[in-house]
């Protein structure tokens, strides 16, 4: 029997996976297709999607796709790079975007054009943009459905031929009509439900006793949701005496964390898992390494030399025992792991040697089709606690990936992109009306106040009330690089810093989260060599602080620890530790000595990892936080991560 679908073309976004576990979720059962796939994979389609992806249309090397595709008569509907090449296959204009658009935006109807994905939605809507490209003339037939401030053809569609196209990621959370329209595109397909969480459980038990064939199979299991959750799975799969979980102490832990996991489990029932402490191989293999991308691999490979190491220690025999990871899409689509994606950071559970593992059939990965929240779903469906469950996620890594690393120099490279970045943004910041605006001031009156100007922060304003001015901030570019994903490329750029009256660490000067994610984006937006925006939060009296020596070692581990510890410690005491999916407290070797150092808070909100936006923490919460951090004696600064997910990622690396 052949299942009615929607099929999802994959050319190489992060967000591919992603549309067929919305339209799952919603009920209606998708799959993943290679855009160069033959007509038959579509048989019992009902509509088709066209996925983003990192390329542009009119590259020479762009994704092999079937144009006999669109011969089809079935539903069409085209995100991102997908509403691109179906408005280049009819014959519209595509080109470079006079401004790219990355982060939130607001979506505005075409009054005078009924769409019928948009029925139910309030407009003007939020969206989700992540471009640099974009439709510049619409192909015959094709009418303007939807626009934005900067994209005239932000939704188009041609009723006749049953074809849309959405320049927005409608799959993302901050899309919040996202779920309306696919349900609409659904819907207007013909589509019934088809799909629930049932099924997926059922699917993943059973594929575990195929790949096991009788085997045992011991697992990385480093205490976070997605290994828990496969640990569970795998033990009510095979049963605890064919599965063995190998918790690895690497050096890289939370404070306290390793002997905190092993109590869990132990209270959860668990007994079919040893630890094993390698710490210093870990962090050996790291040492004085400042490339992230290398660290990243050397802390990967060396989870297979430590497990070599425990099976020939147990005698456990290699043929009868394979290994098992908690891997999650997100983390295959960011390495780079489908044929028309791009590497944004290499996972550990990605490296050489499990490539190598995967290439032989000696890897099981239950969750490696999955998201986040659908794993804690799995994971309450089959009877975990919420302390196993909800526990902020924490990568194989660890904190390692949190301490940034330098010799203490710049290239001529960076030097360049520096003074670049810092011209530009100084001249948003110091002229630049529009960004004025977001202060509730206008230029002239954003000069009158200045930088060092004492502003009243208002803790709420009526609807009528006029727009409240707040200092303009002082802007400058910290001289250390950060990973992030703008159109769906890995980027390595400088980080923005806004600078209010009070460094001290009170909030009181510092105007609402909204107003500063709207900052964040514009710098973001108009500044090539700027990925994040941060704002300065405290910093030490008379302290001069500069580029610093400093690598992933013991010492600036233990800073890190303490500091993460305050923060995890506050959001628990304050009710929020639920409300943030996770934070990361990043050590930056920007300081006023080699043993001190600037941390960086990155608590975040996010449904499945792909997206996310930075914490609204309440202000009160922050000053307590700020306030023991900045009396840690290595502290000289404390930064606030102001940017969301895209252009920045979750860590620093």
């Amino acid at each position: 029997m052949i299942r009615d679908k929607i099929v999802v073309l994959d050319f190489g976004s992060q967000y591919a996976h992603l549309i067929a576990k919305r339209f799952r979720l919603l009920g209606y059962y998708s799959e993943i297709a290679l855009p160069s796939a033959a007509l038959d994979v579509f048989e019992g389609a009902k509509g088709i999607v066209f996925s983003g992806g990192p390329s542009s249309v009119y590259d020479a090397d762009v994704p092999e796709f079937n144009g006999d595709i669109l011969k089809l008569t079935v539903p069409v509907l085209g995100l991102c790079y997908g509403h691109q090449l179906m408005a280049q296959q009819y014959g519209g204009k595509v080109g470079r975007a006079a401004v790219g658009e990355f982060g939130i935006a607001r979506l505005r109807q075409n009054d005078s054009v009924n769409c019928p994905l948009f029925k139910g939605i309030e407009f003007p809507a939020q969206v989700w943009m992540s471009h640099q490209d974009a439709v510049l003339a619409c192909a015959d037939g094709f009418e303007t459905a939807g626009f934005t401030k900067d994209c005239p053809f932000a939704a188009v569609q041609d009723l006749k031929r049953r074809r849309f196209g959405l320049q927005f990621h409608v799959e993302v959370k901050d899309t919040p009509c996202g779920n309306t329209i696919f349900t609409n595109f659904a819907e207007y397909c013909g589509m019934k439900k088809n799909w629930d969480q049932n099924t997926v459980l059922d699917l993943i038990l059973s594929q575990i006793q195929k790949d096991a064939a009788g085997r045992n199979v011991l697992l990385f299991l480093s205490g976070g949701v997605d290994s828990t959750v496969a640990f569970a799975l795998l033990n009510k799969a095979l049963g605890q005496q064919r599965v063995l979980g190998l918790h690895i102490d690497n050096g890289f832990m939370r404070k306290n964390e390793s002997a905190v996991i092993a109590e869990r489990y132990k209270n959860f029932g668990f007994t079919n898992f040893i630890c094993e402490d390698a710490s210093e191989s870990f962090l050996q293999a790291i040492y004085r390494e400042t490339d992230p991308q290398k660290k990243r691999k050397a802390v990967g490979e060396n989870f297979i030399t430590v497990r070599d190491a425990v099976v020939e220690r147990l005698k456990l025999d290699e043929n009868e025992w394979l290994l098992a990871q908690g891997t999650l899409y997100p983390d295959i689509i960011e390495s780079g792991g489908t044929k028309n994606s791009h590497t944004i950071k290499t996972h550990h559970n990605r490296v050489d040697g499990i490539q190598a593992l995967i290439a032989k059939g000696l890897i099981i990965e239950p969750l490696k089709d999955l998201y986040k929240d659908e794993v804690r779903l799995i994971g309450m469906k089959i009877g975990l606690n919420e302390e196993l469950v909800m526990r902020h996620p924490f990568p194989g890594p660890g904190l390692s990936i949190n301490v940034l690393c330098s010799n203490g120099a710049l290239t001529e490279t960076d030097e360049i992109e520096l003074a670049a970045a810092e011209a530009a943004v100084a001249s948003i910041v110091q002229a630049d009306a529009s960004f004025a605006k977001l202060f509730g001031t206008e230029s002239a009156a954003a000069t009158r106040h200045g930088a060092a100007a004492t502003a009243v922060y208002a803790e709420s304003k009526s609807k009528t009330a006029a727009a409240p001015e707040y200092a303009r901030p002082a802007a400058a570019v910290l001289p250390v690089k950060s990973v992030g994903v703008q159109g769906d490329f890995r980027t390595y750029r400088f980080p923005a810093v806004l600078s209010f009256a009070d460094t001290t660490g009170s909030c009181r000067c510092l105007p609402p989260w909204d107003t500063l994610e709207e900052a964040s984006a514009y710098i973001t937006n108009a500044v090539k060599n700027v990925n994040r925006t941060v704002v300065c939060l405290y910093r030490k009296a008379d302290a001069t602080l500069s580029l610093q020596k400093g690598y992933c070692d013991k010492a600036r581990l233990d800073q890190t620890r303490e500091a993460d510890a305050i923060v995890l410690d506050e959001l628990k005491k304050h009710g929020w530790y639920r409300k943030v999916f996770q934070h990361l407290t990043i050590n930056l070797p920007y300081a006023s000595a080699p043993d001190r150092c600037s941390l960086v808070l990155r608590p975040v909100v996010s449904e499945d990892v792909m997206t996310a936006r930075f914490a609204h923490l309440d202000r009160p919460l922050l000053e307590s936080i700020v306030s023991r951090i900045a009396a840690l004696p290595f502290v000289d600064a404390v930064y606030y991560d102001i940017t969301n997910k895209p252009p920045a990622t979750f860590g620093w690396e």
